[in-house]
């Protein structure tokens, strides 16, 4: 076995630490979002393939035999480009893909399909949260005229785009003490999230309901046709059958 690990959730993490532990000849690539990575614990390249052709080019260079896809929910188009790769090239390709999040009594959430749904309802006046990266931002171009805060890990390099808007720097995790608190700061009324699912990230959806906020739920996008895993353990379990 030689394995690629498509890194960038905490199940990555987990997942590198697993795979060093057993000894299994692996690497892990990240798409070079954050610009300050948290190291792994398997040798990592970082940035993207550039294509399915690029991608299928590593393959076959570095001899990859199994793909371990644990890259984030909304990073579809990577996940499905993959597969289908790998499906191409007899190369074993599996998901680990965490359950999405679903509402618990209590919570208001108001499900959309992609970003710009939200401003149907979101009060021209009210304060926005914005938990969904800065890659989405153009997304939200139509909640102009309200109150917009984006958090991101890295200190922005320009400033926000439009008027009345302002970036939050934080690295996760958050617990929910730390997301009411900021909630409570800065006199948030929405949430925009993405159905990303796991427990990590879920304690702003909890701090939202303590304080009786509305959410509006991005739902996720398409995924690849091909095996999945919910959790770490089911995948590693797939590794050492395939060893």
């Amino acid at each position: 076995m030689n394995l690629l690990l498509l890194a960038g959730t905490g199940e990555a993490r987990e997942l590198a630490r697993a795979l060093d532990r057993a000894g299994v000849p692996a690497v892990a690539s990240l798409a070079g979002a954050t610009r300050h990575p948290k190291p792994l614990a398997i040798p990592t390249r970082v940035g993207g393939f550039g294509d399915a052709q690029g991608f299928a080019d590593y393959l076959r260079a570095e001899k990859i035999s199994h793909v371990l896809d644990a890259t984030h929910p909304f990073a579809s188009r990577m996940s499905l480009r993959s597969a289908e790769v790998c499906a191409g090239m007899s190369v074993d390709y599996a998901q680990v893909l965490r359950p999405a999040w679903e509402p618990e009594a209590g919570d208001r959430w108001e499900m959309i399909a992609r970003e710009d749904d939200a401003a149907e309802y979101i009060a021209e006046d009210a304060t926005v949260f914005l938990a969904t990266g800065r890659q989405t931002l153009e997304g939200f171009r139509n909640l102009e005229g309200r109150r917009l805060i984006l958090r991101q890990i890295d200190p922005p390099t320009a400033p926000f785009p439009w008027e009345g808007g302002e970036f939050l720097i934080g690295r996760p995790p958050f617990s929910v003490e730390d997301e009411v608190s900021v909630f409570t700061r800065l006199g948030v009324d929405w949430l925009i999230v993405k159905n990303a699912g796991g427990v990590a990230s879920r304690s702003k959806l909890d701090a939202a309901r303590q304080l009786g906020l509305s959410v509006a739920m991005i739902a996720r996008p398409a995924q690849p046709d091909a095996r999945k895993f919910e959790t770490v353990e089911a995948a590693m379990d797939w590794v050492r059958r395939h060893g």
